[in-house]
């Protein structure tokens, strides 16, 4: 089992915890700006590298697979060898794969650039929650959790936007480019103020890390490779042997002495039904933006950007509204806040089952900042409830579960999408339109609006899922609360030394 490290010299003082959101809500942004950047870019980067869309695409897929694969597994790491340390060398990591993709040189080249940006990714993601758990109370974890979304909706919006105006004027490599100056002053300040509270002695649980990469890579690769090329005798043993490694690898879980994913804390309802809560509301939401994106390209004849800037106003809702919810967490516990957020998500995609080639643009964005409003309520609170059903030894492996079953939801999203898209069209086709290279007329416009009415009530039914989790996993007390009656948080400073803020 996992033991605390004896007692020793006295850690740092804590820094102020306004440094410390500062440094997260930053490593937050920009790993939210490089899963959106690229998407504009697409078909520019296949002309200047001339590049296939479908390797181009594998610049998404990469990053996206790696995250999956190797989050639980850098939390972990960060439990072991200091949370802050490990995202501080996630900054360095990211920034120098943002370097290596702008002087990319092939389409090839740029894919395994993109995965090394993505370990660095990998890195501030997995540790980011647990950081928070470490250096604020339970009073404010649920205003700070708000932050921490509203940074990443922040940066979803930049990637898009930036996205389309540096490809536009500029080059698509100063997508990445733009990651150098920001990634290094991040650097600096990410040493200067954040400092590892604790750390916990145990093994890594190498056998368990091995299987479970092996099992999320063929999942995540025979999902992919399933939407890209259609079912195979390859992509479907792919899939097959990735589920049947699940259950080797819960087998192995339940005896290793320091596991990477602790089983045990799965018997807790609240936290059990929180993960389970994120991992559905992945899976049923985010190919709304895929869809509609293709919608308003494909159907509309928008281009890319004015598409994106169609969704703006629910990203920014989103980023106004997340703090003040965190606040209303705070007081009022997890349950209530995520479950409505959760409703709100499911009538807005249920409410897109009514859409029609001729539906009214401002329609469209007014009901995606409803969407906005339920996202706003929902993240705040769930994440505050996974981390206050968490110990302060399980704080990184836990929230790098947390962010593996999220970038699965995403994966399993993409599928969706693109696997409804090609039951009115070929997958060709529904790559160009996603690209924003092609548009749709006639008859074959009607069919992929149909066809994307069939995917929002799958999507609809995950999401009602989600949001029967989030309420039957029970009322818990406001974070505080439940830190005081466990005994844990921050530690405190030495005597004669003012409390943290």
């Amino acid at each position: 089992m996992s033991t605390p490290l004896p007692a020793g010299p006295r850690t740092p003082p804590a820094p102020r915890a306004s440094g410390v959101l500062l440094v997260l809500v930053l490593g937050t942004l920009m790993a939210s700006v490089d899963t959106t950047i690229v998407l504009l870019a697409f078909p520019t980067i296949a002309s200047d590298l001339h590049a296939s869309l479908t390797l181009v695409l594998w610049t998404i897929l990469i990053y996206l697979l790696v995250t999956a694969v190797l989050t639980t597994q850098v939390g972990r790491i960060g439990d072991l060898f200091g949370r802050s340390r490990m995202y501080n060398m996630g900054f360095v990591i990211f920034t120098v794969g943002s370097a290596l993709c702008g002087f990319a040189p092939t389409g090839d080249s740029l894919v395994a650039f993109r995965g090394v940006q993505a370990v660095g990714g990998s890195l501030l993601i997995a540790n980011s929650s647990a950081i928070v758990a470490d250096n604020i109370p339970g009073a404010g974890r649920g205003r700070a959790f708000g932050y921490l979304a509203m940074g990443w909706s922040v940066g979803a919006v930049l990637g898009i936007v930036l996205g389309g105006i540096i490809t536009t004027f500029v080059s698509w490599r100063y997508i990445f480019f733009i990651n150098v100056p920001i990634g290094i002053i991040a650097t600096y300040w990410g040493l200067l103020h954040l400092k590892d509270a604790s750390r916990v002695r145990a093994r890594l649980d190498l056998p368990g890390m091995a299987l479970l990469a092996a099992a999320l890579s063929l999942v995540t690769y025979g999902a992919t490779d399933l939407a890209d090329s259609g079912l195979s005798l390859g992509n479907g043993v792919e899939l097959a042997l990735g589920l049947l490694l699940i259950v080797p690898f819960l087998l192995w879980e339940r005896r290793a002495p320091s596991p990477v994913v602790d089983l045990k804390v799965l018997r807790n309802r609240l936290l059990a039904s929180s993960l389970g809560a994120i991992f559905l509301q992945s899976l049923g939401y985010l190919s709304l933006s895929f869809l509609l994106i293709m919608y308003l390209q494909g159907v509309r004849g928008l281009s890319p950007l004015d598409a994106a800037l169609l969704l703006l106003p629910a990203y920014l809702l989103m980023s106004v509204l997340a703090p003040l919810s965190g606040r209303l967490v705070d007081r009022t516990g997890p349950r209530v806040p995520a479950t409505v957020g959760l409703l709100l998500m499911f009538a807005v995609v249920l409410s897109f089952t009514w859409l029609t080639p001729g539906t009214s643009l401002y329609l469209i964005a007014g009901v995606m900042s409803i969407a906005g409003l339920g996202a706003a309520l929902f993240f705040p609170a769930n994440i505050t409830a996974v981390m206050s059903a968490s110990t302060p030894q399980t704080y990184g492996s836990t929230s790098g579960l947390m962010r593996t079953l999220q970038n699965i939801g995403l994966v399993g999203s993409y599928v969706v999408s693109i696997t409804v898209a090609s039951l009115a069209l070929s997958r060709e086709l529904a790559f160009r339109i996603f690209a924003g290279t092609t548009s749709l007329v006639g008859g074959v416009s009607t069919g992929f609006v149909t066809g994307i009415h069939s995917s929002l009530y799958v999507m609809a039914g995950v999401l009602a899922a989600a949001a029967a989790l989030s309420w039957l996993r029970g009322s818990e007390p406001a974070p505080q609360v439940l830190e005081a009656e466990r005994g844990t948080g921050p530690i405190s400073p030495p005597a004669g030394e003012a409390p943290r803020p």
